[in-house]
């Protein structure tokens, strides 16, 4: 895989250009533009969001993980656009540490996963038993899940897991300088 540093210039014409919540409209979009981008060696996805549907997050990125898998003369380029939270932190994690770039002034933020459910026990008590495990085995698995992407993004940076879970929980943001001082990103352009 191509890791060459690149300049500004490569980011006149993004191949795929996503904005909003990631949600499956946002992924619709996404392949959309990704399979019109088969023909370019170069395909730099450009993404501006608040958040959203972290599932969706982790399909487009593997999306991008296959692909770059299947084609690795191909480069996939993932350029930052004045926010990155939450899901799109998700998304940029599959992207290899070298092939991420950000805007000046743009901003990351990574947290927890978050839940809303209301865990209701009713009924006889060894059929309650079953729900209770349910639930948590719904939560167990969803934080190995987001503990594998927050892997995904530290990898070849400064930052540990370790970091990564003390500041989640109350929403760590990152300058685009801070994070490519820690490695997170290749370049801020």
């Amino acid at each position: 895989m191509d890791t060459t540093p690149l300049s500004p210039t490569a980011f006149r014409a993004p191949a795929v250009l996503l904005s909003g919540p990631v949600d499956y409209d946002m992924y619709k979009d996404f392949r959309r533009q990704l399979d019109a981008a088969a023909d370019r060696d170069l395909v730099v996805v450009e993404l501006t969001t608040l958040g959203g549907d972290p599932e969706v997050a982790r399909m487009m990125g593997e999306d991008i993980r296959f692909n770059s898998a299947a084609d690795p003369d191909r480069r996939f380029v993932f350029l930052g656009k004045a926010a990155i939270y939450s899901a799109g932190t998700t998304f940029m994690s599959f992207f290899a540490r070298p092939n991420r770039y950000l805007t000046c002034g743009t901003r990351l933020m990574i947290h927890e996963r978050k839940m809303n459910k209301q865990l209701q026990v009713e009924g006889p008590l060894t059929t309650c038993i079953d729900t209770v495990k349910a639930t948590l085995n719904e939560i167990l698995c969803s934080i190995e899940i987001q503990n594998e992407g927050f892997s995904n993004l530290v990898q070849g940076s400064d930052v540990t897991l370790e970091e990564v879970l003390e500041k989640a929980p109350s929403n760590w943001y990152l300058e685009a300088e801070e994070a490519k001082r820690r490695g997170l990103i290749e370049a801020v352009i």
